[in-house]
């Protein structure tokens, strides 16, 4: 069984229907037949949840974690051993907080992070990674 972490640019991809939302299908899918188990951090929900009120209303934002809620997704709790992980990640690399959580959370679960951000690219030797294509920049 694999485990994966899944950024919230992933789960936006999912979300959204944008490239690379297909081989986020097959990860939930096989998530469902317990073939794999996929964790989001809190961050993550948090993450989903503003960016959804700021583009598309409360309305959208309440479905989409509702929808989260119905996937087959693992919320981690902060234990202070993740909250270590994710402390040193940020002290010694140039990421956002809420990338630390989400890096840091697949570094504890020793699971392959799924993701569109190049920001991430800096644990590559850390953290194992599935790249979905990038956005390019608008």
């Amino acid at each position: 069984m694999n485990d994966y972490v899944l950024d919230t640019s992933a789960l936006l991809a999912y979300i959204e229907n944008e490239e690379g939302a297909e081989e986020v299908e097959t990860l939930l899918v096989n998530a469902l037949e317990d073939t794999n188990t996929i964790y989001i951090s809190t961050v993550t929900a948090i993450e989903i949840l503003y960016i959804s009120i700021k583009e598309q209303g409360n309305a959208v934002a309440e479905d989409r974690l509702k929808l989260i809620e119905d996937l087959p997704l693992f919320q981690e709790p902060l234990s202070k051993e993740l909250i270590r992980i994710v402390g040193e990640i940020k002290a010694s690399k140039a990421m956002s907080f809420a990338d630390a959580c989400i890096a840091g959370l697949a570094k504890f679960r020793n699971a392959v992070l799924v993701h569109k951000d190049p920001e991430f690219e800096q644990i590559e030797e850390e953290v194992k990674q599935f790249k979905l294509k990038y956005k390019k920049n608008r």
